[in-house]
């Protein structure tokens, strides 16, 4: 089954690597004979659905490789839904560009009223004082 990481972009069931193992743990019997735990591979590298600009940010933020492993659940079917979810979300979230950031200044008016409240505090905690003799 193919991920759908975006509009646009889907990475095709063709590039991913898909292996099952026993999911270890307490379970019993079913956890020591079924193979339910889900380990999801897919190499950026490799990739044919990206554009360089989308590969190199994703061989920055995840690597060459991405590996996705669920055991959850006690259905492999449960865990490769799980596992293909987490990949598609894990690369939309790399492929995110975070917003640079704007230095701005404080405007006049709130330079204004961060000294006026300074000047009120310290006056009621100079009212709290005790009296000076020259007072």
């Amino acid at each position: 089954m193919d991920v759908t990481v975006r509009p646009g972009l889907v990475i095709p069931e063709a590039e991913l690597i898909m292996r099952f193992t026993t999911s270890g743990g307490p379970g019993g019997q079913h956890a020591n004979r079924a193979a339910t735990r889900v380990e999801l591979v897919w190499d950026v590298t490799a990739s044919t659905v990206l554009d360089e600009a989308d590969r190199a940010r994703l061989l920055q933020v995840l690597g060459p490789v991405v590996r996705i492993v669920a055991d959850e659940e006690r259905s492999q079917l449960r865990n490769r839904e799980l596992a293909q979810t987490r990949l598609g979300e894990r690369v939309a979230a790399a492929l995110v560009r975070p917003k640079r950031r704007r230095p701005t200044k404080p405007s006049r008016s709130a330079k204004r009223r961060r000294v006026e409240s300074k000047r009120r505090r310290g006056e009621t905690k100079e009212g709290r004082r005790r009296p000076r003799p020259e007072d």
